[in-house]
């Protein structure tokens, strides 16, 4: 399956009191690997940035002024999303703006949103009580977050990507196993359940008498719950 891990920043926090997309940045995740494509964009907003917002990322109104129009980027952002599942931390901010500066353009095409995992929704479910924002993620799973002093779009996207990548490694491990039994079943004829059939042994009779003389010295000394019926 393919992924695009994405991430933005906004002019504010609230997309229903009219803030924008000031950067936005994906990178590709194809079998578990990141492939080296991704997709990064500077925007200009067309309004102020607010106060608390400039102190999270850095971006101010000057360093935007000549940077393209969320429209001149739409169509690029929309081909590279196309058909992939995204992965994104706290999913219903970033695509809230970006269904909203779709909507704005004349594209509102519900598709490219419609594939969401939020890795916040995981992490609280995985590690509930415990502090999961990007940076306490990157600490608990060991993902070099050190060049992290501001929030940039790109890199929280790449930081993401690993973060996730090392939250499913156990769901990877079974994935492989599954694949490598498929493949071993077809290689023999075999298909579907087949395939996936585990390896039955059963008990010799000298191991059935052995576990027969144990119960039969456990009952001596006290009858187990099970005989009690």
């Amino acid at each position: 399956m393919r992924l695009v891990v994405l991430d933005t920043e906004t002019t504010g926090l609230e997309v229903s009191q009219g803030h924008r997309i000031v950067e936005v940045a994906a990178v590709e995740l194809v079998d578990r690997r990141l492939t080296g494509r991704h997709f990064h964009r500077y925007i200009n907003p067309q309004r102020p940035v607010d106060e608390g917002a400039l102190r999270v990322h850095g971006l101010d109104e000057a360093f935007l002024a000549d940077k393209p129009l969320f429209a001149e980027i739409a169509a690029d952002l929309a081909e590279f999303v196309a058909g992939a599942r995204l992965i994104i931390h706290n999913a219903p901010f970033d695509t809230g703006f970006l269904a909203a500066e779709f909507e704005r353009v004349g594209q509102p095409d519900d598709s490219l949103l419609a594939d969401v995992l939020d890795t916040l929704a995981m992490a609280r479910e995985l590690h509930p009580g415990k502090r999961n924002s990007l940076d306490a993620l990157c600490e608990r799973y060991g993902v070099d977050n050190s060049g992290r002093t501001l929030h940039g779009a790109l890199l929280d996207a790449e930081l993401l990507a690993e973060v996730y990548l090392a939250m499913t490694r156990g769901q990877e491990s079974l994935i492989t196993f599954l694949a490598d039994e498929e493949a071993a079943g077809l290689a023999t004829g075999d298909s579907g359940l087949q395939a996936l059939a585990l390896r039955v042994l059963r008990a010799s009779e000298h191991e059935i008498a052995a576990h027969d003389a144990v119960l039969a010295g456990m009952a001596d000394k006290s009858p187990p719950l099970w005989s009690q019926a």
